[in-house]
């Protein structure tokens, strides 16, 4: 399959208003995916976005583009990913797009597509829809204006409703820290919680457009920590912008990341094996193999471990991030969903969150970010892959490295993992010492 040059792991990203996301080429995409729905069913197909102020003028330039195909766009207006798909899958629609960058900082912004049944586009199907997008812009002169919409937001009450029935007991009797990002939950998750009897503290729930992941979220949680120390609360739940991962907090103050959760929930489901992706943390295999339960890992990307929970027919997956699918509920990960299946799990045990994740060993991990200006394959960078081979031959069995490209932005992602701390810390800025010379 040929690389493709628009989209990356999770869709269309960069920063807004600058190729890819200028309005020509936003525009384009609508086109492109104004075609793809008539191809697959109704002409309607669903915009919803987060908080970022460059959210409304992007979607008007989608909405443009599936006018000019024969598409009918509706706008839910500030709405998680999750719900778009999951409103995708049980609406008159053949096709879903959420516009958001999901945890990465305002001025970015993304395209995400999703089709009837909920999933992302394949990456064949992304590929053909890049091709096409490439075909308009090179044969048109100009692309129709921007078309700004109206938000509904009475569109995802049934999303409201789906997600109520993930916590049948209710959730009486408990505090609970919110902390939204000042992204696309910032409504939605204080009003669920709050349906289903908790107290709900809030946090980082009055988004300006530009505040967005701004030192709160899922990528920062200390002050999240903090809030409910001193609220005393029974947990605290951070998801990212679009609100498609969640960190949950203990009542002891415990950072539980996306490992911490899929144990617990292992735990109580019992399924043959687990999905993760090569991030996941050596301890998460092996309390999980104590309990008689696999891990198989996939590359990094909700996308892929989806497709290998499918392929596999394995109800439990995730990542390290806090992307965690619980497949009887819903194909997408889900912030909100995964806050709520955590707290009835143990709400059911007659357990804390504590309890429930007390013996998990993490082995030390260290993840370096390099950014770069020119991409070079890494296996021919001598000088990299001799530090990698060094710390796997230090490490041995007891550890493991992970060098990759990210997807989303220009950087170089390191993560070691191994028994001794300090050596991890040592050989992992060894490795990004080494991507830095050779890219800079």
């Amino acid at each position: 399959m040929s690389e493709k040059r628009l989209f990356g792991t999770d869709g269309i990203r960069g920063v807004a208003g600058r190729p890819p996301l200028d309005a020509q080429t936003v525009c384009a995409f609508g086109v492109a995916l104004g075609e793809w729905a008539l191809r697959h069913g109704s002409r309607r197909v669903l915009i919803g976005m987060d908080t970022r102020e460059s959210g409304p003028e992007l979607a008007a330039c989608a909405a443009a583009g599936l006018r000019l195909a024969g598409a009918e766009p509706l706008s839910a207006g500030v709405v998680t990913t999750p719900a778009v798909a999951y409103l995708t899958k049980t609406g008159p629609f053949s096709a879903g797009l959420m516009i958001s960058a999901s945890h990465n900082p305002y001025h970015d912004n993304g395209l995400k597509a999703f089709a009837h049944d909920g999933l992302k586009l394949p990456d064949a199907e992304e590929l053909r829809m890049e091709s096409r997008i490439f075909q308009i812009l090179e044969g048109a002169r100009s692309l129709p204006a921007a078309e700004f919409l109206t938000g509904d937001d009475h569109i995802a009450t049934g999303y409201l409703d789906f997600l109520a029935s993930a916590a049948p007991d209710g959730l009486n009797g408990l505090t609970v820290v919110l902390d939204c990002a000042n992204g696309a939950a910032f409504r939605l998750a204080p009003a669920l919680f709050r349906r289903l009897g908790a107290r709900v503290v809030e946090t980082a729930c009055e988004p300006d457009g530009r505040n967005i992941n701004d030192g709160c979220g899922a990528l920062h949680v200390g002050s999240l920590r903090q809030r409910v120390l001193a609220e005393k609360a029974d947990f605290g739940a951070a998801f990212d912008g679009d609100a498609d991962r969640c960190i949950l907090i203990s009542r002891s103050g415990r950072v539980l990341d996306g490992d911490h959760i899929l144990l617990l929930a292992g735990r109580n489901m019992r399924p043959r094996a687990v999905v993760a992706t090569v991030m996941s943390n050596l301890g998460l295999e092996r309390a999980l193999a104590a309990e008689g339960i696999g891990l198989i890992r996939t590359s990094v990307g909700d996308r892929y471990v989806l497709e290998e929970m499918l392929r596999q027919d394995l109800p439990l997956g995730g990542e390290q991030s806090g992307h965690v699918i619980f497949l009887d509920w819903s194909a997408a990960g889900d912030g909100m969903l995964t806050a709520l299946r955590a707290a009835s799990i143990a709400r059911a045990g007659g357990a804390t969150l504590d309890d429930l994740t007390r013996d998990f060993l993490a082995y030390p991990q260290r993840l370096v970010n390099v950014r770069f200006r020119e991409k070079k394959p890494l296996e021919q960078l001598a000088s990299v892959q001799h530090e990698i081979r060094e710390t796997e031959q230090e490490f041995g069995p007891a550890g493991r490295v992970l060098v990759r490209f990210s997807g989303t932005e220009p950087l170089a992602r390191i993560m070691v993992e191994g028994p001794d701390a300090e050596r991890v810390e040592f050989r992992a800025h060894r490795i990004a010492a080494a991507i830095e010379a050779a890219l800079s």
